[in-house]
């Protein structure tokens, strides 16, 4: 009796250390802190994560990305996550500033968000090193295919709820996909032949590309660095010579060069986002990618329209940019 007695004692002894190890081991499984550079990244993440991940922006809302100076409290947020997903191809560079500075260059997983993307490469000045356009959020196309990186990272990460992590990333793509086919059938309707344009900023190349249109011309050398007299002349020239019948500039970025412009070569003007302005939101990506669709619609529109009413006598000849 006694030896049953003692045994039992250790039993529930086992038992208790066994169910406290395990209640502790699910308390100290803590989700992910995933941190982001971008406001596109933070749409993505948060769609993909749903509540299992604690997100965190690298830096605070209202920043330009563009020309952004590391502060201290980015060094703070840093030390928190348990990995960070970059651009990594040009949009960010400040963000492996802060990894260094913070001493986390050896143990902050990174995701890249452009792993795999096909890039367009850019135009840059005598001497630098061939660069890249990093402006690959603005299309769906690549946007989708950042999402299931993300996804497939993030799964590495917490094989719990990789299965979770996917499932939500399908579901996101359909909704982006469908967004995209809605404006393609509106494209498909109008006559895009005759579209010359020309974009204040090199942020729209994958965006036009995934639509089938050409840039004609960019008319600043560098986001938010005006071009010089003689640049500005030249693009004006470059405008006139190709017809450009559409110049589209930023939403949130005012220019008076856009307005020179447009008073100097007669184009219509449109207004894309950039998605690099405002709080950071789940829903920023699909809310800013529609207005940049309904503007690209509405531009073809008028193209259409100014092709309808001009007489084939008076029309123009050129050559077709886009189909």
């Amino acid at each position: 009796m006694k030896f049953h007695r003692v045994f039992a004692a250790q039993l529930l002894t086992l038992f208790c250390t066994v169910f406290v190890g395990v209640f502790t081991g699910v308390a100290d499984a803590k989700p992910l802190k995933v941190g982001i550079t971008l406001h596109p990244y933070y749409s993505f993440v948060a769609n993909v994560v749903g509540d299992r991940a604690e997100i965190i922006p690298l830096i605070d809302a209202g920043n330009n990305p563009h020309n952004y100076r590391p502060q201290a409290d980015d060094m703070r947020r840093v030390l928190s996550m348990d990995a960070l997903i970059v651009n990594g191809i040009g949009h960010d560079e400040w963000a492996f500033e802060i990894i260094q500075a913070a001493g986390r260059k050896d143990n902050l997983p990174l995701i890249y968000a452009n792993s795999g993307v096909p890039l367009i490469p850019i135009a840059a000045d005598e001497g630098e090193a061939k660069v890249v356009n990093p402006h690959t959020f603005v299309s769906t196309t690549v946007a989708i295919q950042q999402i299931y990186t993300i996804a497939r990272e993030l799964g590495k990460l917490d094989a719990d709820n990789a299965g979770y992590f996917r499932k939500n990333a399908r579901d996101y793509a359909l909704k982006i996909r469908r967004l995209k086919a809605k404006y393609m059938g509106e494209l498909a309707k109008l006559d895009t032949s005759t579209l010359r344009c020309a974009t204040m900023h090199g942020a729209y190349g994958y965006l036009m590309q995934e639509f089938g249109l050409q840039v004609v011309a960019v008319i600043e050398p560098r986001h938010g660095v005006a071009p010089t007299a003689r640049q500005l002349g030249d693009t004006i020239d470059k405008i006139k010579a190709a017809d450009v019948n559409v110049l589209f500039a930023e939403k949130y970025f005012a220019s008076n060069l856009s307005e020179t412009i447009r008073e100097a070569t007669g184009v219509n003007m449109y207004a894309f986002s950039h998605m690099s302005d405002g709080d950071y939101s789940a829903g920023l990506f699909e809310r800013e990618t529609q207005a940049n669709l309904e503007t690209l619609v509405n531009a073809m529109r008028s193209v259409s329209a100014s092709t309808t009413e001009t007489p084939p006598s008076e029309a123009t000849p050129s050559t077709n940019v886009a189909e």
